[in-house]
């Protein structure tokens, strides 16, 4: 059994969908990012960098194993089932390379541009919003290039693909059509359609909000320090 603690977002829904993919057994852990679960004491033993997604697999060879970080969590759960990450050299290398793409380039650049668009204030961060914005738009591109001539970023579906497509998914709340790269838009309403892919998706659904975090949960969620987590923690590890 694993345990994947979870919230319904781009990081978050790489793994569900992995783990539907690969049919393992899993128990979803809701961890509310909005309302500060990320900072419990509990969560922070898992997830040191105070984020979600994290694993505990119970079926580990010398006992539970827990693993944070998406990329990471796709590695761990790609060798265990044997599935989805190439075995030559070559194959290995080059998912690899589009793996560590989607965690330095791809995802960040998309979650900066999701802060300004949905927590920002809206007056005086044109510069940041417009900057992201061409960021991701550029990572698209890169992306669509990449597509030409392949069903799959590596051709046969991997790793990779499970890892960008959820932050492709979210493109209309960036504001940027995919009508410009034909071929990622190929890529995306194929992966869309794969069953494992929509059961991924739907996990948590339920749990979503619609309102933003307070002014309360802002001042701890957007101006995060290493003295102010250490306190969140201590403040959480009372109650």
């Amino acid at each position: 059994m694993i345990d994947l603690y979870f919230w319904p977002t781009p990081n978050g829904r790489k793994i569900s969908i992995m783990l539907e993919e690969c049919a393992l057994e899993y128990r979803m852990i809701p961890v509310d990012i909005n309302r500060g679960d990320q900072f419990k004491p509990e969560f922070l033993a898992i997830s040191p960098n105070n984020r979600m997604p994290a694993i505990v697999d119970h079926d580990g060879e010398h006992g539970p194993v827990a693993v944070f970080e998406s990329g990471a969590i796709l590695l761990y759960l790609a060798e265990k089932a044997g599935r989805f990450l190439p075995s030559d050299p070559a194959g290995r290398k080059e998912c690899m390379e589009w793996l560590f793409w989607q965690v330095g380039n791809l995802g960040p650049m998309a979650g900066q541009l999701s802060h300004f668009v949905n927590y920002a204030p809206a007056q005086g961060n044109d510069y940041a919003r417009t900057r992201y914005a061409n960021e991701y738009n550029r990572c698209l591109g890169v992306l669509d290039r990449r597509l030409a001539g392949r069903a799959f970023i590596l051709g046969d579906y991997s790793i990779a693909d499970m890892a960008c497509w959820p932050w492709v998914l979210s493109h209309g709340v960036f504001g940027q059509p995919l009508d410009p790269f034909p071929d990622l838009r190929r890529w995306h309403e194929t992966m869309k359609a794969r069953p494992a892919v929509r059961a991924g998706v739907d996990l948590g659904k339920a749990l979503r909000r619609t309102e933003a975090p307070d002014a309360a949960a802002r001042a701890i969620l957007f101006n995060q320090t290493a003295e102010s987590i250490g306190a969140q923690a201590a403040v959480h590890s009372r109650k």
